[in-house]
């Protein structure tokens, strides 16, 4: 029987991932700031209250520090619990409950306690939100031994790499683009929205996606950016230069094996990527490249990033200093041109 095609929004995948693996085991449950009645702030946990009830879908006191802990213990324990950080933003009020306790757990025991938590959190910016509420932070979690840290750029991954983030015994710390959720007051990406199969699958959550082929340069995206780095390349096209996409899909661990092999083809890397510039995303996979005896390069290695400012709160200071496509097709368009002059 051919199989039923339907569109979902991330956050409609993210709930659906999350009832069916609490379907499937009692050890999963949901914690969180307005996680239950609300259904969560960005959706993503839409219905699990009325099927599952308060004792497994539990709205949390604006405590993250007591219920993240609590899940760490809980996870101690051979549960699976599912927390909300509502945004990332707050990570500082919680962090030691995420890197000193839930990422060495499983180190400080002898691999003897693991912990299969779940770390659901939203992330960016582009909707005039401010300093406190637009960042994204990966490479914070990203540079801390004994955390995944994965990132969904649509509906079909989301819920794969949902699923796969809850059987793992490892922290995983699942970061969400609020540009890609489905929330019409946010403003979607319609892209992000895919076909999603009803029943249960996984998503590897160590490899990335080449979601668009190219001969010419490799750009680098997660999350929002790829949405950007596929805009571009279709632009791009229409000046004869084709680009080839990843999607990243996870830092943490980086997939690096396909970024070499596209780089190896194409000999030009962009990265491009929302979080702040020095230290970041971008670096690591220009490192990665650079640090490659087998990749011959024809231009010099870029990145495009957020600059090392707090987000401004109003819109036309924000978007001019985001990532967009036409930065990324001038950057583009600037290499390929100085290498054919070399």
């Amino acid at each position: 029987m051919q199989e039923k095609k339907r569109k979902l929004t991330i956050a409609k995948a993210m709930a659906e991932a999350i009832s069916l693996e609490m379907r499937a085991s009692d050890d999963v449950l949901v914690m969180g700031e307005d996680i239950g009645k609300l259904g969560g702030v960005f959706g993503n946990t839409l219905g699990l209250l009325d099927e599952f009830g308060p004792e497994r879908v539990r709205d949390t006191p604006i405590s993250e520090t007591g219920f993240i802990g609590a899940a760490v213990g809980m996870a101690a324990a051979g549960m699976r619990p599912v927390v909300e950080l509502m945004f990332v933003d707050f990570f500082g009020v919680c962090m030691d409950s995420i890197y000193n306790l839930a990422a060495k757990q499983s180190y400080f025991s002898g691999g003897n306690v693991t912990c299969p938590m779940v770390l659901m959190t939203s992330v960016g910016g582009g909707y005039g939100d401010a300093g406190q509420h637009s960042q994204t932070l990966y490479a914070t979690f990203g540079h801390l031994p004994g955390l995944k840290v994965v990132i969904p750029s649509n509906a079909h991954d989301a819920k794969g790499m949902m699923a796969a983030a809850i059987a793992d015994p490892n922290p995983v710390i699942f970061m969400y683009h609020k540009a890609l959720q489905g929330m019409g007051w946010l403003g979607t990406v319609q892209r992000s929205i895919t076909h999603v199969p009803e029943g249960r699958y996984t998503v590897p959550l160590d490899k990335a996606e080449v979601v668009r082929t190219g001969r010419d340069i490799t750009l680098v995206g997660l999350g929002h950016t790829v949405h950007i780095a596929l805009d571009a390349a279709a632009a791009l096209e229409a000046k004869g230069i084709e680009a080839e996409v990843i999607d990243l899909r996870s830092i943490a661990p980086l997939d690096r094996e396909t970024i070499l092999a596209s780089v190896g083809k194409t000999g030009a890397l962009l990265s491009i990527d929302d979080d702040y510039h020095s230290y970041g995303v971008g670096a690591e996979i220009i490192a990665t490249v650079a640090e490659s005896e087998k990749v011959r390069l024809k231009s010099p290695l870029k990145r495009i990033s957020y600059p090392d400012i707090p987000v401004p709160f109003a819109p036309e200071m924000e978007h001019a200093v985001l990532p967009n496509c036409d930065k990324v097709v001038s950057t583009v368009s600037a290499m390929l041109e100085a290498r054919a002059h070399v």
